[in-house]
């Protein structure tokens, strides 16, 4: 039983995977046994693309993505080393006599080595031995002076056991035979589960829909749910304007050929159109996600949940795919799509399971697996790694420099270098202590420079207790005029616009805002805390109305169709301030990262 670290989603390796695992092991050693043995990677924490590599079921090492030096490396562990060895491997082979002791994590001198092969370089992996003991270490020199000098060699691991590789490796039908009962299971459970749902009456007036992306757990989820019901089906591809070329022509391909109903809802230049607006995406700002997909979704939706009718959508999450994911409920209600209920059958499968069921079924894939991604998503989605978004660059070199373009000039205008975007920091808004401690090790300013924006809102004056009771907070505003905060008010409370005295006064229960033509703001509540929070909703409802995106998606969302979007954003009096609209809109989502100096 291999001990795998968490969250061990296990998947086979691609072929481009392995490829570049054979070449690292042959540069390291001189030789590769590893071609045509089985291979299985575990992602696990690291900087960027770092996967555990499991060989004949032995933890053989870690593949990694340096992010300083951008290229992949191979860290070898215990088995791997002791394999290689009993392999024949001979080359970057220190043999040493100890004096005794506990080896692992020693520094060994040149007094304790017997023989050394002529190929180790200064910080080379080398193979140990020590009588009936085996391992690995780091050489701190070149063969000529490692056993002449000093402090020659740093033993990571070593000890007696044996880890041999097998000596014939299963064939992939070997494997899915092996595999049937449990994956018999897997799917009798995962076929109950969409037919369970989808036979209850509130869902039988309307198609079963399948959220489709052109990945693996889609295509298993899209197969799984037509082998489940018999009512029409309808599928639906959230073409954003930024999928990989290759997910596009899969997705089309895949469902003309199966004779699926497509509905392909294209969100067309909304990214690029909203890229001055909220600069590139990052993983903690992923605005493009509610522009792209949210939105153009929601109008499909529409349709299904017209008079108050319920729409099942049968989506492909999986809980061991990242820790946001982890707590997926079987079945929920989309907050953003009211009447949408989406249901995860495959939410306790792991990535294995998923190539074993789509390997047994036979289905056409995307080719983007094979050529090394992990993901299909965005091809410049934050959330993809380095090591793909240069893989990426190998694959489509003409859509790589447009948008390297355009984030090289994006740094130079907040005064970062290049170097700030070829190491990949732009895809954080706020560097996590793994890409802060990386930045100061390539010395790479990661400070963005105060830029001139056409709205801007600060504090001026924190919350203090106020003369004629409660507690005050004030600020001030620029790039908007008071007609625009109007548009607004409605939103936050009852109010009162003075255009002679250049005032709009805004009045809920027993605070208020007042909001002056020279861009002053001040807020007064009964508490501390109450004057804190109305200042960051006034922020929220200001930022909405000067950066609306015009997705619709707090239209739908909305109980008493208080909104026009038209010439602009506008709550009308009808309001009943229910919140639904802030909650949904993705500019209320990130109003502190879209105001630099708000705080």
């Amino acid at each position: 039983m291999i001990e795998l670290s968490q969250p061990g989603d296990l998947r086979f390796a691609s072929p481009h995977e392995k490829a570049i695992i054979d070449e690292l092991v042959l540069n390291s050693f001189g030789a590769n046994p590893l071609p045509g043995k089985l291979t299985l990677l575990n992602k696990i924490p690291g900087e960027d693309k770092t996967d555990e590599i499991i060989v004949d079921g032995l933890r053989f090492g870690v593949l990694r993505f340096d992010m300083k030096d951008l290229r992949f490396k191979l860290d070898l562990m215990i088995e791997g080393a002791k394999a290689l060895l009993e392999s024949g491997i001979r080359k970057k082979l220190v043999k040493i006599s100890s004096k005794g002791g506990h080896l692992s994590g020693k520094t060994i001198d040149g007094t304790e080595i017997i023989e050394c092969s002529d190929d180790i370089g200064k910080g080379d992996t080398v193979l140990v031995t020590d009588r009936n003991l085996s391992g690995f270490g780091v050489s701190y020199r070149e063969s000529s002076e490692i056993k002449t000098r000093g402090q020659s060699l740093k033993v990571k691991k070593i000890d007696s056991g044996k880890a041999l590789f097998l000596p014939k490796t299963p064939s992939r039908e070997e494997i899915i035979r092996a595999s049937a009962p449990h994956m018999k299971r897997l799917v009798k459970d995962a076929v109950n589960t969409i037919r369970g749902i989808a036979n209850q009456k509130e869902f039988m007036a309307s198609p079963v829909y399948v959220s489709f992306s052109g990945g693996k757990d889609s295509l298993t989820t899209l197969d799984l749910t037509r082998s489940a019901v018999k009512t029409p089906i309808k599928v639906f591809f959230a073409n954003t304007g930024i999928e990989f070329p290759e997910t596009v022509e899969f997705v089309r391909k895949f469902c003309a050929g199966n004779k699926i109903d497509l509905v392909e809802v294209r969100a067309g230049e909304a990214f690029r159109e909203n890229l001055p607006n909220f600069g590139p995406p990052a993983k903690d700002f992923r605005w493009c996600c509610k522009v792209c997909k949210l939105a153009p979704i929601n109008t499909v939706m529409e349709e299904c949940t017209r008079g108050g009718r319920k729409c099942l959508t049968i989506d492909g999450k999986r809980k061991f795919e990242s820790f946001a994911r982890a707590q997926i409920a079987p079945k929920e209600e989309n907050p953003f799509i009211p009447g949408q209920v989406s249901v995860f059958p495959i939410r306790n499968w792991r990535a294995i399971e998923v190539w074993l069921y789509i390997y047994y079924r036979k289905l056409e894939y995307n080719p983007l697996y094979d050529l090394g991604f992990e993901r299909v998503g965005c091809w410049l989605c934050p959330a993809e790694l380095s090591a793909e978004y240069y893989r990426f660059k190998e694959l489509h070199p003409e859509l790589f420099a447009r948008w390297n373009e355009y984030l090289l000039a994006w740094a130079e205008e907040h005064g970062l270098s290049d170097k700030f975007i070829e190491h990949g920091f732009w895809r954080w808004k706020t560097l996590p202590p793994k890409m802060r401690r990386l930045a100061e090790e390539l010395g790479i300013n990661t400070v963005s420079k105060e830029t001139k924006e056409d709205f801007g809102i600060v504090v001026t004056g924190g919350v203090s207790p106020c003369r004629t009771g409660g507690f005050t907070m004030e600020g001030r505003i620029t790039g908007l005029m008071l007609s625009e905060a109007l548009n607004i008010a409605n939103m936050l409370g009852e109010n009162v616009f003075s255009e002679d005295l250049g005032v709009l006064l805004i009045r809920i229960d027993k605070s208020n805002v007042k909001i002056f033509s020279s861009g002053h703001v001040s807020v007064n509540a009964p508490g501390k805390e109450e004057a804190l929070s109305l200042f960051e909703n006034t922020a929220k409802q200001l930022i909405r109305v000067k950066k609306c995106t015009k997705c619709g998606v707090c239209l739908k969302v909305c109980p008493v169709n208080a909104i026009v979007l038209e010439p602009g954003l506008k709550i009308q009096k009808e309001c009943i301030r229910c919140g639904k609209c802030t909650v949904s809109c993705v500019v209320a989502k990130y109003f502190d990262r879209l105001l630099p100096g708000f705080g």
